[in-house]
């Protein structure tokens, strides 16, 4: 085993802010945030899908951007905020889920949560995205059952009830 092998193995205490809660978990470095995620904090929620970042069933929000964990390291994480599925609904639903569920934006549910987070992290950052703006915001999430008409129509509800409230 080379040094660099061992010193990635070492184990370390990752700290960081998780769903607005401050969190210190005993992991290794090369461990994935995936992992941390669901199997320590038990916040399923975030998908395990194809663990190579191409479905965006795993994004979770980084500092308020949507990132896949199953690419993101232990490490990557220390000192950062980072928000899941969960934590969006802080006491209900968001209106990005709400409109989800109105506009049939899902089918068998696994890509959702995912696809709510890459909205949620698009709109905090542009509260009036272009139609391009959203195609990119979703490019990263792939849903093999509803043919993204509903998806669509729920970021387009979502955006109009932000523009309401404000």
């Amino acid at each position: 085993m080379t040094d660099h092998s061992r010193q990635a193995e070492s184990p370390f205490a990752l700290q960081c802010v998780i769903n607005g809660e401050a969190q210190t978990i005993e992991t290794t470095a090369s461990a994935r945030l995936l992992t941390l995620i669901r199997d320590e904090l038990e916040l399923t929620g975030t998908k395990r899908s194809c663990d190579i970042g191409r479905c965006g069933a795993c994004m979770v929000l980084i500092e308020g951007k949507a990132v896949n964990s199953c690419l993101t390291m232990a490490y990557q994480c220390a000192g950062k905020s980072i928000t899941t599925i969960e934590g969006i609904s802080n006491g209900g639903f968001d209106p990005i889920q709400q409109a989800f569920l109105e506009e049939g934006g899902f089918q068998c549910g696994y890509c959702t949560p995912g696809m709510i987070i890459s909205v949620k992290g698009l709109l905090d950052c542009i509260p009036s995205p272009s139609d391009d703006e959203i195609a990119e915001a979703l490019s990263g999430n792939i849903c093999r059952c509803t043919g993204y008409g509903g998806i669509r129509r729920a970021v387009s509800r979502a955006i109009e009830g932000r523009m309401k409230t404000k």
